[in-house]
């Protein structure tokens, strides 16, 4: 099954170029040019580490070369355009870092900083958290937690004055008004004004758990607490990162160690096991055991996770591979589109889609934590 993996990732190499990438549905279906965006810079994330794990050189070769495409020598992006305030935006930035580390071109470090310039004046809310988006006031959604904190945290580690500050500050907050202490899960999203339509107008909070949200959050804890040094602040990560992890296993599917598209309503009608969120999840699980935060006992049930989504959403045929049960995409509003307003229905409305980034990268990112996990086994 690995040799079938690793050749389904090198053929989406083969058949994506910086201008058309085939991983990337949405912006396919949506007839669009190639510009710089989150879910290619999730897929050079998970290329990179496919890439770090396998020694094989022609993952990083595409991520340099598909990022080269886009990195002037100056260090301007192409396609980028800091005054829409969007934190996902930032978050192809996180590969910067890697790929200036290996080959040392300074256009990777001036690009670094032009997007830690976005954050340096990115609006916030009275609390202090980002705004997701310029086109999103005062609202802080999961999502973005993911998109923004692991850059600033890399910044700040590579370039930067090592200050965790204001990003432990803005994790604090979420963990402070968008954590449900009774099902243990995280609400999508929320405003601090209580003037979005989706928002409940005392607590702010959407009106439900939406997986691939709360495996955002998941993940950049994990990867937080990789590249945030020992110390308070990694040890205040951890803790939150911990009630996560045991809060969601809670809500596992317990056949298939898969998670409902809806975490807390897993059976009813139209809900569905989803494989971004899952993988999501499963990565964080195996690469908290790995990092020693959580039990050995999550690396079990992160591996249980993998082997479910192989097993109902991996397709083999002949040497074509796919992998099914990913949801296109979701969100929360704005104003104009009150179709998503966190809703039940909403959440179980949106395509259900095939090979795309935003479930193929997580999926990758929890490939890697298997690869490890069986060498570590080996060894022992």
């Amino acid at each position: 099954m690995y040799k079938q993996i690793d050749a389904y990732v090198l053929r989406l190499i083969r058949e994506s170029t910086p201008e058309r990438t085939v991983w990337n549905i949405e912006k396919i279906r949506q007839g669009k040019s190639a510009d710089w965006n989150y879910i290619d810079g999730c897929m050079l994330t998970a290329l990179l580490s496919m890439s770090e794990i396998t020694g094989d050189a022609r993952y990083f070769d595409f991520a340099e070369h598909f990022v080269d495409s886009f990195v002037a020598e100056d260090g301007t992006i192409r396609t980028y355009h800091m005054e829409k305030y969007n934190l996902d935006d930032v978050n192809e930035g996180r590969v910067l870092f890697p790929l200036y580390e290996r080959t040392h071109k300074e256009k990777y470090k001036k690009a670094a900083a032009l997007l830690r310039e976005q954050l340096s004046k990115q609006p916030r809310t009275a609390e202090g958290s980002f705004w997701h988006k310029l086109i999103y006031p005062n609202q802080v959604w999961l999502d973005g937690l993911y998109m923004a904190q692991p850059f600033y945290a890399l910044y700040e580690k590579s370039f930067g004055a090592g200050d965790y500050s204001d990003l432990l500050r803005q994790i604090n907050t979420v963990r402070e008004k968008m954590f449900d202490a009774d099902k243990q899960l995280y609400y999508h999203g929320y405003d601090a004004s209580r003037k979005a339509f989706w928002a409940d107008p005392e607590t702010g909070c959407s009106k439900n758990f939406w997986l691939r949200s709360i495996g955002w959050f998941a993940v950049s804890l994990a990867d937080l607490i990789e590249i945030v040094p020992p110390g308070e602040t990694n040890d205040r990560l951890r803790a939150i990162f911990a009630e996560l992890m045991a809060g969601a296993a809670r809500w596992a599917d317990g056949e298939t160690g898969l998670y409902w598209q809806v975490v807390d309503q897993g059976g009813r009608e139209g809900n569905y096991l989803e494989t971004s969120g899952s993988s999501m999840l499963a990565y964080a699980m195996l690469k908290g055991a790995r990092l020693g935060v959580l039990p050995q006992a999550y690396a079990a049930k992160g591996e249980k996770t993998f082997r479910g989504i192989v097993e109902r959403y991996l397709s083999f045929s002949g040497d074509d591979l796919n992998l099914g049960g990913i949801c296109l995409v979701a969100g929360l509003g704005p104003e104009d589109n009150r179709r998503r307003d966190g809703s039940y229905a909403y959440y179980i409305s949106e395509p259900v889609v095939e090979n795309d980034a935003k479930g193929v990268a997580p999926f990758l990112l929890c490939y890697t934590e298997i690869k490890r996990l069986d060498a570590a086994t080996a060894r022992s």
